[in-house]
């Protein structure tokens, strides 16, 4: 069996306080996760989160998952890179991505206006700020200047992420950033889209080995694995029809057109257990990883052997215990030794 890094995405929804959720980052650590990272939306301003999490902790890499263009100004990003490169003595990395347009219009009071265009802009003046310089910057989208990050910048600020599902988000990763953060692909689903990040690789005269490619994908091992496929169910056909736009078009353009449209049509009256029984074994064995744990391995590494493929970034499923999760990182642990 291959080994790999492995990332943790923590699901700040399963914590009722920030003690709970720094300790399990702490498990992630001694488990031998990589990285450990998570979602700002409506809760939990996730930066004084991840600082928390940086105090506790010793060595695993600190990262978000991901931050939207429209909640913060592209120079406080850079800030707060820099500031937390400090905090983590460079453990972090930045995750940028375009977000949706429920928060970007209903709760960052934003227009989601060419989304790829604001996130590119973003990327470009975050890489200012890590210059040292005055910020000079006269796009379609910001237009800002005269002012300098006021500390002084690492030999090596820290990488920026992108999560993108689509051929032209994925080539702005490949062509501006330092990594590239897929979700709900399937085998082949992500190959063709690994082309796309080779394009942008090559329109910014780079190589795709610069650029960290760590899919997540949704895991949950279980000794009772007709139960987790249950539950797991039920999250993935929210995400593909319910959770904005984004994901359900991606999982239709990858052959399930039908399956996406039936599940986006029982949302339409909130039907979410008929939601969850519309969403094909197939499907779910294509794009997660659920079942016992030989099952779960199993799946990982056709991931893992993606030629390209560089980490994965292992995600639960809403709705498990902590006891589930526990026996999941138990399950996966052998692989990431």
């Amino acid at each position: 069996m291959t080994d790999a890094p492995f990332d943790l995405v923590l699901m700040t929804d399963d914590h009722s306080e920030i003690d709970a959720i720094a300790e399990q980052a702490q498990r992630a650590e001694a488990h031998g996760f990589a990285n450990v990272t998570m979602g700002e939306t409506t809760g939990w301003n996730i930066i004084p989160v991840l600082t928390v999490i940086a105090e506790r902790t010793e060595e695993i890499g600190i990262t978000d998952d991901v931050l939207s263009p429209y909640a913060r100004a592209p120079t406080v990003y850079g800030q707060t890179a820099l500031t937390m490169d400090e905090i983590t003595d460079g453990r972090f990395r930045l995750g940028l991505g375009t977000s949706s347009p429920a928060l970007a219009e209903r709760w960052h009071s934003g227009e989601f206006d060419r989304p790829l265009r604001r996130l590119r802009e973003t990327i470009d003046i975050v890489h200012e700020v890590y210059e040292g310089g005055s910020v000079v910057y006269d796009g379609e989208i910001y237009d800002l200047g005269g002012l300098s990050y006021d500390r002084s910048v690492p030999d090596e600020p820290p990488a920026i992420d992108v999560a993108a599902l689509g051929p032209k988000g994925t080539e702005l990763a490949g062509r501006f950033a330092d990594g590239w953060v897929p979700q709900l692909f399937t085998v082949e689903g992500l190959e063709d889209r690994l082309e796309d990040l080779a394009r942008g690789a090559d329109l910014g005269e780079r190589s795709t080995d610069e650029v960290r490619v760590s899919p997540l994908i949704r895991t949950f091992a279980s000794d009772d694995p007709e139960r987790a496929r249950s539950i797991a169910k039920q999250m993935l056909s929210f995400l593909i029809g319910a959770y904005g736009p984004f994901y359900g078009n991606s999982v239709a353009e990858q052959g399930y057109e039908d399956t996406v449209a039936e599940i986006r049509d029982l949302w339409e009256d909130r039907d979410t257990a008929a939601m969850a029984d519309a969403l094909p074994d197939d499907l779910l064995d294509s794009v997660a990883a659920v079942g016992t744990p030989e099952e779960v391995r199993s799946r990982l590494e056709t991931f893992v052997e993606i030629a390209g493929v560089d980490a994965i970034r292992l995600g639960f499923v809403s709705g498990m215990s902590q006891e589930d999760k526990e026996f999941t990182m138990d399950a996966v642990e052998p692989m990431i030794e």
